[in-house]
């Protein structure tokens, strides 16, 4: 079976938006039920009270403070190893100071391009209030990262990150930042909360998650979900733990259902090991708004939790900058952007600079490299990481025309049972999301803001463009290519499996 995308004409007469803010927990919750992994979900929106940091119907403020040349031998020291050190900085946001705080780079394809003489103020950065101040946060925020843009609004990721905890998945907040290090004019960015305990806690708070007392991992981008083995040790690698207990048995149970069982053996265990109905819609939120670069992406982008109460896993996403069709290419690539002839999505070259070389074995156009390494013929200067050279790229889905392979999707979608749990979700979330307007006033509500409070930072002709081309996914105007993916099947998502 193939993951598709359903179309639907949205009446923005009507707008059903439910949200619910951290501080008055009141509309619903999440009700696993254990054995069977079924979910009943309510729309909420992991949304804050004005004022605060992560009130989206503001465009904030971060400041960095920090010494040049210590950055620049961090990314000196990035260049040769792969290695990312953190600094001390003083951080200044949204007009209140926070000394000792640590930074360093963010990412993987998110530096792809960059070099000694990259600009201060363009590097991608993560940001950790309590690095060296214990307790130190706002508003128990601790750990955030001001990402680098793949349009100039970054609109994409916003709305997808809004849109699946509508839909009533964990999700990451976020808000458009006004930008600058040491003095540099202001860019505008997106800043997106990172996942960690007092994450844990507020998506529980919003009635997202089922408990705030699991365990967390962030899967790597050199891994999967493959089997390894029965030591837990072999998966420390290609799951880091972000938060809870230093257990990985469940992690490893969990994996030997997905990748060992007999095809009746996995309809039976799967439901004990993972919330089914949750991946169920997470699998669909990923289609509807046409992130490419999901769980089944060459980043391998997702979190996995674990909660003790009901012995289930879900998956987590992560990592929207190519939502919506977006072109993976440095300096902005809206959907329906093709990258220049020869050209690979994926990053800047230096200045008439095409790339040379292969892919690493195994590795898809756009991967997120392990740190430190870089594919054969990269330009010399260029980040680990760096742009890969064959394998080309569409301007539809993401700007790739080719898809990992998720052991965990691949037989989910395949298992009647399953796809038909994930058909179900496609025509629910079309409904109550998208025809019924709130989708619509999520973008709406998104734009307004930038047009408000950020004209002086991007051009209201780009902005429009990049509103019009989101709102055409509610609206059924979005029409299917097949446009350098070698034939897929007409009413395929863009690079459908």
């Amino acid at each position: 079976m193939q993951r598709k995308k359903l179309w639907g004409v949205v009446s923005t007469t009507v707008v059903l938006t439910l949200t619910l803010t951290l501080a008055s927990c009141s509309v619903g919750s999440t009700d696993t039920a254990g054995s069977t992994g079924t979910t009943d979900f309510v729309n909420v929106s992991l949304t804050t009270e004005a004022d605060s940091f992560f009130d989206s119907a503001v465009v904030h403020s971060i400041e960095i403070d920090v010494d040049s040349d210590e950055v620049l031998a961090m990314v000196e020291t990035y260049l040769d190893s792969g290695d990312k050190e953190w600094l001390e900085a003083t951080v200044v946001i949204d007009g209140t100071t926070y000394e000792q705080v640590g930074i360093k780079l963010k990412g993987n394809s998110s530096l792809l391009g960059v070099t000694a003489d990259t600009p201060i103020e363009e590097l991608p950065w993560r940001i950790r209030l309590d690095k060296y101040v214990d307790g130190q946060s706002i508003e128990g925020v601790t750990d955030v990262v001001v990402r680098s843009n793949n349009t100039e609004t970054s609109l994409n990721e916003a709305v997808a990150l809004e849109t699946l905890s509508a839909a009533g998945l964990a999700s990451e907040e976020s808000v458009a930042t006004r930008f600058s290090v040491n003095g540099s004019e202001e860019t505008l960015l997106l800043t997106v909360a990172v996942p960690n305990q007092s994450w844990i806690e507020r998506n529980y708070e919003a009635g997202l998650l089922p408990s705030d007392d699991g365990i967390l991992w962030k899967a790597e981008s050199e891994g999967d979900y493959s089997w390894l083995g029965d030591d837990p040790e072999l998966y420390t690698d290609v799951f880091d733990r972000e938060a809870g207990d230093d257990d990985y048995e469940p992690l490893v149970d969990f994996l030997d259902v997905v990748n060992n069982t007999t095809d009746e053996e996995f309809v039976a265990q799967l439901p004990e090991v993972l919330d089914v109905e949750s991946f169920a819609r997470y699998l669909a939120v990923e289609d509807l708004i046409d992130n490419f670069d999901d769980i089944d992406g060459p980043g391998n982008n997702s979190y996995l939790y674990y909660d003790p109460d009901s012995g289930l896993m879900s998956v987590l996403a992560w990592d929207h900058n190519l939502a919506f069709g977006t072109v993976n290419e440095a300096g902005g690539g809206a959907a329906g952007d093709a990258a220049p002839e020869g050209a690979r999505p994926g990053g800047e070259l230096p200045e008439g600079e095409l790339p040379e070389g292969e892919l690493p074995e195994g590795a898809l156009p756009g991967d997120d490299l392990p740190e430190g390494e870089r594919p054969s013929g990269a330009p010399e200067g260029a980040a680990p990481g760096g742009l890969p050279a064959e394998g080309g790229g569409d301007a539809a889905g993401g700007g790739q025309s080719q898809q990992g392979n998720n052991i965990l999707t691949t037989r989910f979608t395949e298992t009647p049972e399953f796809a038909a749990m994930y058909e179900d979700a496609l025509e629910e979330l079309q409904e109550e999301i998208f025809e019924s307007g709130q989708f619509a006033s999520i973008v709406e509500s998104r734009s307004e803001t930038l047009a408000d409070e950020a004209a002086d930072l991007v051009d209201s002709a780009v902005l429009e463009s990049e509103t019009e081309t989101i709102l055409a996914y509610s609206s059924g105007e979005v029409q299917e290519t097949t446009a350098g993916q070698g034939g897929a099947q007409e009413g395929t998502r863009p690079g459908g499996r």
